[in-house]
């Protein structure tokens, strides 16, 4: 089969397997409405720059926003044997206007064209993104105000270890996902450097003004080496990047519901509407959401290495290889989304069983710091209140009684520091609110905290508390 856009010099067609096998449009339509923006805005500063007259730059900006009119009404179907998305919509412009369409493609090149797309589509993308972040921002600071008195067993090594407000353990969630968010809006600029005008790989010798494109496509800047403009995929791994973190904090984040959820922990109960029963078992109420998250965590993770070997053996500049990063990354992208989807709504429905948190916070000495730290701030160097609190955890154990149940009279005879207001301070339900250092666990801690980061949202149309 030839290829009017580029079989001059052969001989033969294409063979129907090899156009098949190299055909990228199945995925690349998603380019589709970028290439339209970044053709219109080329063919603007083409008439600008007096490259082509100014009826020409008008003529085929009409023809470009009626090739994106019948797309968009079904009435323009992409086909395989113009390889691309970009071949396509030049292909539906010469039909449109005639011969004039061919000029579209002077002083670039298809290299610095996708280039040019994927940087738009995945800017676009990055805004999305951080759209979702905050839903899920929104959702955290909601449900951590709502339970800043809500006492949660706090665990290191997946051993019980220091109790915790449930509002403050959702706050280092949100944390994770601001810091996401502050990835993605620096990715995001990373990625605001127009290609465009780098053509193959040399550049062009056509007097083009890339400014002029780069402030209409609303580029921050142009990029300065046309060799490492074509071939340049940084800003695609620093997106994967970003996903994958996004993704693997989503990941930690559902592992700990499946756990909660666990039938013998039960502390925390996901709404049903993100759950699904057994084909066999009539019983079962199984977290889906939560580990298909952590499953599709895998794949996203996955295309930061598949880019990498990608690119690793590559010369400069343009090689076909580099098709196959769309692919990768959209893909990447579409289970991303998702995923950030539904958290907000499977966050705002999950509800806390109160009343067994408070009684696992209890167990297994977890009030044991607190009794180092009494010390402490009674005058006994912490490493000597740390081996005091140990050997009356040793008592404690073998006489299977907490450490609130042990009278004054023994614990004096391991510390004559010890009074009688020891338990006040190992009481789980009022040392909580003791911890107030900035960062910490405390009920008037987790509010201050939530308040401010909704606060941080309300210009973004989120509602206050």
């Amino acid at each position: 089969m030839k290829n009017s856009t580029w079989s001059g010099r052969f001989k033969k067609g294409l063979d129907e397997d090899v156009l098949e096998f190299s055909e990228s449009v199945s995925v690349d339509h998603l380019l589709f409405d970028c290439d339209i923006k970044v053709c219109i805005a080329h063919a603007e500063m083409l008439g600008e720059c007096k490259i082509i007259t100014k009826r020409e730059s008008i003529t085929l900006i009409k023809g470009l926003k009626a090739v994106q009119k019948k797309y968009d009404s079904g009435k323009l179907s992409l086909s395989i044997k113009y390889e691309d998305v970009h071949m396509n919509i030049e292909q539906a412009l010469t039909k449109e206007v005639g011969d004039l369409g061919k000029k579209i493609h002077m002083g670039r090149s298809r290299n610095d064209l996708v280039a040019t797309d994927f940087r738009l589509y995945l800017r676009e993308s990055s805004t999305l993104i951080i759209d979702k972040l905050r839903d899920i921002r929104y959702a955290l600071a909601v449900a951590s105000y709502n339970n800043s008195e809500t006492i949660f067993p706090g665990y290191t090594h997946l051993q019980l270890a220091q109790p915790v407000t449930f509002g403050h353990h959702l706050l280092a969630w949100h944390d994770m996902l601001a810091r996401d968010e502050q990835r993605m809006e620096q990715t995001k600029d990373r990625l605001n450097i127009l290609p465009l005008g780098s053509a193959a790989l040399s550049g062009t010798p056509y007097n083009i003004n890339r400014k002029t494109v780069a402030k209409k496509l609303g580029f921050k800047s142009v990029s300065t080496n046309s060799m490492d403009s074509v071939s340049d995929r940084d800003f695609v791994c620093d997106f994967a990047y970003t996903c994958s973190m996004v993704m693997m904090h989503l990941s930690r984040m559902s592992e700990e519901l499946v756990f909660w959820m666990n039938t013998h922990i039960k502390l925390v109960d996901i709404d049903e509407a993100f759950c699904t029963g057994s084909s066999i078992m009539p019983q079962k109420k199984n977290p889906d959401v939560p580990e298909l998250i952590r499953g599709k965590s895998a794949a996203v993770i996955g295309s930061l290495s598949s880019l990498f070997v990608l690119l690793k053996g590559l010369p400069l500049t343009y090689n076909r290889d580099l098709q196959e990063d769309k692919t990768i990354m959209l893909e990447a992208l579409e289970s991303v989304t998702s995923c950030l989807n539904l958290m907000p709504r499977l966050i705002s429905t999950m509800k806390v069983n109160k009343d067994r948190a408070l009684a696992f916070s209890k167990q297994d000495f977890s009030n044991a710091t607190d009794l180092a730290d009494y010390l402490s701030m009674k005058g006994v160097p912490f490493r000597t209140s740390h081996e005091i609190v140990g050997n009356i955890v040793k008592y404690a154990e073998s006489k299977k009684i907490s450490l609130n149940e042990i009278p004054l009279g023994i614990f004096k005879k391991f510390s004559s520091s010890i009074t009688k207001d020891v338990y006040d301070a190992i009481d789980i339900e009022k040392s909580i609110h003791s911890k107030k250092a900035l960062g910490s666990t405390s009920p008037s801690n987790v509010k201050k905290q939530a308040k401010k980061i909704l606060v941080s949202l309300k210009p973004y149309g989120y509602v206050q508390i």
